[in-house]
């Protein structure tokens, strides 16, 4: 039977476009999900029925004894309960172990707990007796303002004058008891204003660590590393401040040790510097004059490899030499000046 070989020019270019985009897509979810595949993705997968999720969110840290071991994956609902998944690494969970959803940081971040407990494999989800969620202060704070305004201040005061009148026979301790009711309530009645204006501001307080939170925690995590960084540098700087303090006892022994070649050598120098300081005028002079000279000399050099030179009063009119001493020599050019 003869086989044929169609060219890659004969064939279906549209279908292999087609397969070729399916591949690709399949292969990028593949990479975006790797970590979710039974056979690439790491670590084990298992589940824990809370209650109310506490506010566990996906993403957040799983521990053992403080040590982090996983991740959340999931949290959903699940009829009158919140089935919270959760991946593990390098951990083998026994049966009976309990979960708990614990604060991370004063900002309300969550983590999940775990107590490795029993003898046999966790293969099932954790029971709601074995859970546990935490007490989240700034929710505790919010729903004590929302109930402390729905309190009728009026009519409890009302409610414990009439208790107190009630009691009026009744032994003193009973009546001492009474009183002081009545007199709570009186006070929290005429301070009902100011106990709202309070409720409110610690609601928006809590409201605005809650919306501030991120920025926060990042704040502290950036002053922890911060710390941490000059932890590191702890040394290089002891060394540092070391090596200063050798170097100055070093400097101090080396005085010490030539201070009798120093000695008079500090004095010689006193001595060159009194000398300066009394001819600082003719420095200055001769300084200034020390430019009009270097100026003719690089005049008279500066035309090439030879030096210029103008010699006048050495013979008079008719080219005759003159040698008296006390004859008036013109060294101008050009004349008398």
């Amino acid at each position: 039977m003869a086989r044929f070989r169609r060219s890659f020019s004969e064939r279906n270019k549209v279908l292999i476009a087609v397969v070729g985009l399916l591949l690709l897509a399949t292969a990028f979810l593949g990479a975006l999900n790797m970590a979710a595949l039974p056979i690439l993705g790491g670590g084990t997968v298992n589940t824990a029925m809370f209650t109310e999720s506490g506010g566990l969110r996906a993403g957040d840290e799983v521990r053992i004894a403080g040590v982090r071991v996983g991740e959340v994956t999931d949290v959903r609902i699940e009829g009158e309960a919140v089935r919270v998944q959760f991946r593990t690494e390098n951990v083998e969970l026994p049966d009976d172990t309990t979960a708990a959803v614990k604060v991370k940081t004063m900002l309300g971040q969550k983590y999940l707990s775990l107590d490795p407990l029993g003898s046999g494999e966790l293969t099932s989800a954790i029971p709601l007796e074995r859970t546990t969620t935490a007490y989240d202060v700034n929710a505790a704070f919010s729903d004590l303002a929302k109930n402390a305004e729905e309190i009728d201040t009026d009519q409890m005061e009302a409610s414990m004058r009439a208790l107190s009148s009630a009691f009026r026979d009744t032994p003193e301790s009973v009546q001492t008891m009474v009183t002081g009711l009545t007199d709570l309530s009186r006070t929290i009645s005429s301070r009902d204003e100011d106990l709202a204006k309070l409720m409110k501001a610690t609601e928006g307080v809590t409201g605005t660590l809650a919306e501030r939170k991120d920025a926060i925690e990042l704040l502290i995590t950036d002053g922890s590393d911060l710390l941490a960084e000059l932890q590191k540098r702890r040394e290089a700087v002891r060394a540092m401040l070391t090596g200063t303090a050798d170097l100055g006892e070093q400097l101090q022994g080396l005085v010490e040790d030539n201070e009798e070649s120093l000695e008079p050598a500090l004095t010689k120098l006193d001595r060159v510097t009194a000398i300066l300081n009394r001819n600082q005028d003719n420095l200055d002079k001769a300084a200034r004059m020390l430019g009009p000279y270097y100026r003719v000399l690089v005049s008279a050099t500066g035309q090439g490899p030879w030096a210029d030179a103008y010699l006048c009063g050495l013979f008079d009119e008719a080219g005759l030499p003159v040698l008296e001493n006390d004859v008036v020599r013109n060294c101008y050019p050009g004349g008398d000046r």
